[in-house]
């Protein structure tokens, strides 16, 4: 069994479960064990742009000392945020040993960072490590007749230093669910923003651009929608109910992770997808489809 160092983050460890459990039980199945740092902490949720704001780098880079302790070379994570906000502090002390050296020494008594440890997304080994087809061959339940809009968000794929893929044209969503058995239908909004934290304080903005996004979604004949995110899966997925007070119409399209895919295709059981967490049911639909 292969071994990565693996951080959930906040989310996955809270509301998100659903996406951690999944992702554990199907990178298992493919030979991958996710291994949880000990003593991880909040990666700080935003990279900061401001180029003196060297504190607000300290949690991130924190997380890869943790890593670097435990003799991993590479770090892994699932929520897009975590992604970004980690890959980027990243490239910053990489690039500018003044402000490696300054960080550091915020850390004390903890140990230096060495600046030697990569940060890959889960969706980087999928493709990199493992490979499309020997996912193919551990699908034992494909995804037949599930047509699946694969939704990147703004983090995956912005800035160019951070992106996994193609900045404007990601494609490695669309490769995993089509390896999984089912269909991706192109959608122009894949790489729009789902309103992120104006969900906080303004639901209206989010209603606004959650809904085109599922509106889009649906129009290219989706029936669901896929997504690495745990925030965008909320706005994609608990603000429908806002959706629908705001316009009279609920659109009722089911929002799923990329993981719960893989465990239904690998026969790994609906258990391992925690659906009761979904505020729009996917059961039906997977039902409807002979996949549960």
């Amino acid at each position: 069994m292969n071994k990565i160092a693996y951080y959930p983050g906040c989310t996955l460890s809270n509301t998100a479960k659903n996406f951690d459990l999944s992702a554990r039980e199907s990178m298992k199945a493919l030979g991958w064990e996710l291994d949880e740092m000990p003593k991880w902490n909040c990666c700080g949720t935003v990279y900061s742009l401001a180029s003196d704001n060297l504190i607000n780098h300290v949690a991130p880079i924190r997380l890869l000392v943790r890593a670097q302790e435990a003799g991993h070379d590479r770090l892994t994570t699932l929520c897009s945020m975590c992604y970004h906000t980690i890959k980027m502090a990243n490239h910053l002390v990489r690039k500018d040993p003044d402000k490696l050296e300054k960080i550091n020494f915020y850390m004390e008594p903890d140990p230096a960072y060495k600046g030697k440890v990569e940060i890959v997304h889960v969706l980087e080994m999928l493709k990199k490590d493992i490979g499309f087809e020997s996912i193919r061959a551990k699908v034992v339940k494909p995804l037949n007749g599930l047509k699946l809009d694969c939704y990147y968000g703004c983090l995956l794929t912005r800035p160019k230093e951070a992106a996994l893929d193609d900045v404007e044209q990601p494609t490695v969503m669309d490769d995993l669910v089509k390896a999984l058995g089912a269909e991706a239908v192109y959608d122009p909004y894949l790489t729009e923003c789902c309103g992120s934290y104006h969900t906080v304080m303004d639901k209206d903005v989010v209603a606004d651009k959650a809904g085109r996004i599922i509106e889009s979604a649906k129009k290219k004949g989706a029936e669901a929608i896929v997504t690495s995110c745990p925030l965008c899966f909320f706005n994609l997925d608990a603000r429908q109910k806002d959706i629908a007070a705001k316009t009279g119409r609920a659109p009722g399209l089911p929002i799923l992770y990329f993981t719960q895919l893989m465990a239904l295709a690998f026969g790994l059981g609906p258990e391992v997808c925690m659906f009761d967490l979904h505020y729009v049911d996917p059961r039906p639909l997977l039902k409807a489809k002979n996949l549960m």
